[in-house]
């Protein structure tokens, strides 16, 4: 199971940017399916942002929940083994520990973390003024 590495959380003001980068060593990221998932405490892990893996028919095609749609994107480089989620506009909402998760034997992600068996250790992202 390939080890996934999460960076770019930080501290942002509302309205502000950030750019997480999941990436991982010994395997091909693009082989997977990956997710982004948001965790607060007290609350369950939430799917925020997904893309299939490569070299299927609706290779690249990304879903998103409802509260990022139009604000979030999820993409990958594949010369750099990276999925990235560029995340607009942000709110206090969006507050939180950022995961990312990979699946290998789904042609199709989805925002449902029992899809996922490689996670993370998650980057922290604060929206505060």
């Amino acid at each position: 199971q390939p080890q996934l590495v999460e960076s770019g959380g930080g501290l942002v003001q509302p309205g502000g940017s950030l750019t997480l980068s999941c990436t991982t060593s010994g395997y091909t990221l693009a082989q997977y399916a990956v997710g982004w998932f948001r965790q607060v405490p007290g609350s369950e892990r939430e799917g925020v942002a997904c893309i299939n893996p490569s070299g299927y028919t609706r290779d690249y095609a990304t879903k998103y929940a409802n509260a990022q749609k139009g604000r979030f994107t999820i993409s990958r480089d594949n010369g750099m083994n990276t999925v990235y989620l560029q995340m607009n506009n942000l709110t206090p909402e969006d507050t939180g520990v950022y995961y990312c998760a990979a699946e290998p034997y789904s042609t199709s992600c989805r925002l449902d973390l029992a899809l996922y068996a490689s996670w993370g250790q998650g980057t922290q992202v604060t929206v505060s003024s």
